[in-house]
C-alpha cells in the first residue's frame, strides 16, 4: 500500500531538507555516490523528528509506504516503510539503485544468490537489521533479497527509503519480483 503524504513539514522540515540536500549533492560525486547516499540516510534517520505521526501509521493488510519527497528532475524518490510484526517485502531485486535506513524496530534482510541456469533465486544468509542500520544496492540480480519485520513481539518497524525514479514509479519500477 502507497500513501502520498508530503505534509506541510513542520518540525521534520529540518532534516527533510538536509536529506534533499545531501541526495542531490550525491549526483554530483558519482564516484562516492554510494558512500553519500548511506551517509545522507544514515544522518536523517537518526532523528526522530524525521517523520510526521502520520508516516509511521501501517497498515494490517502489507507494509506501507509514505511517500515523503520526490526529487522534481525524476531521480529520486524518498518514502518510509511501515513493517508490523510478520510483514515482509517479496524476494526481489532491483530496477535502479536503492538505499535504506532502518529507523524504529528491527527488520530482518535475507540475501540470495541468483542462478541464471535455474532461472531462479537461492538464499544465502539473513542478517538481522537494526535501528540505525543502513544498507545501498545498484540495480540488477547480484543483489536480491527480502526486508520484513520478523519480530513476534507487536513491534513495529520503519525504515527509510530512497530509490532512483521518479515518485510516479515507485511502485511500479522499483522491484523486479524473482522465483525462490
Amino acid at each position: 500500500m502507497i500513501r502520498e503524504t508530503l505534509p506541510a513539514r513542520c518540525p521534520n522540515a529540518c532534516t527533510l531538507t538536509r536529506l534533499i540536500d545531501r541526495l542531490d549533492a550525491a549526483f554530483d560525486t558519482p564516484a562516492d555516490f554510494a558512500r553519500l547516499v548511506r551517509e545522507a540516510l544514515s544522518s536523517a534517520a537518526r532523528d526522530e523528528r524525521l517523520l510526521a505521526p502520520a508516516e509511521r501509521e501501517g497498515d494490517a493488510n502489507g507494509y506501507t509506504r509514505h511517500l515523503l519527497a520526490a526529487d522534481p528532475r525524476g531521480r529520486y524518490a524518498v518514502a518510509a516503510l511501515v513493517w508490523a510484526p510478520g510483514q515482509a517485502s517479496p524476494v526481489h531485486a532491483h530496477r535502479t539503485w536503492c538505499g535504506y535506513a532502518v529507523i524504529e524496530g528491527s527488520l530482518v534482510e535475507t540475501l540470495y544468490r541468483w542462478d541464471p541456469a535455474e532461472n531462479r533465486a537461492y538464499a544465502v544468509r539473513e542478517q538481522a537489521r537494526d535501528r540505525g542500520a543502513v544498507s545501498f544496492a545498484g540495480a540488477g540480480r547480484g543483489a536480491i533479497h527480502q526486508l520484513g519485520n520478523a519480530t513476534q513481539a507487536r513491534q513495529r518497524a520503519i525504515s527509510l527509503h530512497v530509490y532512483g525514479v521518479a515518485a510516479a514509479h515507485i511502485a511500479t519500477h522499483v522491484n523486479d519480483l524473482v522465483a525462490v
